[in-house]
């Protein structure tokens, strides 16, 4: 049975791990602002997010990709239809990936030396999603997701990596593209609002009533 998730999946693998072992297509490839702004290769807005700079990056990507990814392609199939659906979901991974690097672009594309990779911002665009789509864990009493070792709810997760990749990419203290995660994030969160208005309301709603609750 065709599983987009896993040929998404299988192909981001595939690139990545050939591009290892292959200099000259990881350079032909990555993200790299100063000399798109020279030679117009826009095309590597998107083919820098199937690479990777290893297998941990590659992993820690995919395996977020896949906790998050079949309940919004199920919630965007469910209200549009397989195909449809199917269609929005791809526009929210790959449009992250593209949209979430044009910050980058715009602050680095004087800058010779900098280079970006990796589905970071498409990760973020459907873990996002996922959170505006459902924002408190069934039964109240949260997921783990990785680095946090203990229950928390999605949606005070979702406000903590906000501020944390906000404030990151602002101090630009490590290798880590922070904003590439950001701007992915609120892709997703637009892409969601735009398609299925409904959400934005109801994830207050069910914030409120989370809190309410608790307190």
């Amino acid at each position: 049975m065709f599983n987009p998730v896993l040929v998404l999946i299988g192909l981001t693998v595939l690139v990545s791990a050939y591009a290892f072992s292959k200099p000259e297509f990881m350079e032909a490839w990555i993200l790299e602002p100063a000399l798109m702004a020279r030679r117009g290769q826009w095309y590597r807005f998107l083919t820098s997010g199937f690479l990777h700079a290893d297998w941990g990056h590659l992993l820690f990507n995919m395996f977020a990709f896949y906790s998050f990814a079949p309940v919004v392609l199920g919630a965007l199939a469910g209200s549009f239809g397989p195909g449809a659906g199917l269609g929005w979901f791809l526009l929210l991974y790959l449009g992250g990936i593209i949209v979430s690097d044009v910050p980058t672009y715009l602050r680095h594309r004087t800058d010779a030396r900098y280079r970006s990779l990796g589905a970071s911002g498409g990760v973020s665009a459907v873990v996002f999603a996922s959170i505006l789509l459902f924002p408190v864990a069934p039964g109240g009493g949260g997921i783990i997701i990785f680095p946090i070792p203990f229950p928390i709810q999605p949606f005070l997760f979702g406000f903590l990596y906000l501020f944390y990749s906000w404030y990151q990419g602002r101090r630009r203290g490590d290798n880590i593209n922070h904003d590439a995660h950001f701007y992915g994030a609120l892709f997703g969160v637009a892409v969601i609002v735009a398609l299925l208005p409904g959400t934005a309301p109801q994830f207050f709603v069910q914030v409120q009533q989370f809190i309410q609750s608790k307190f």
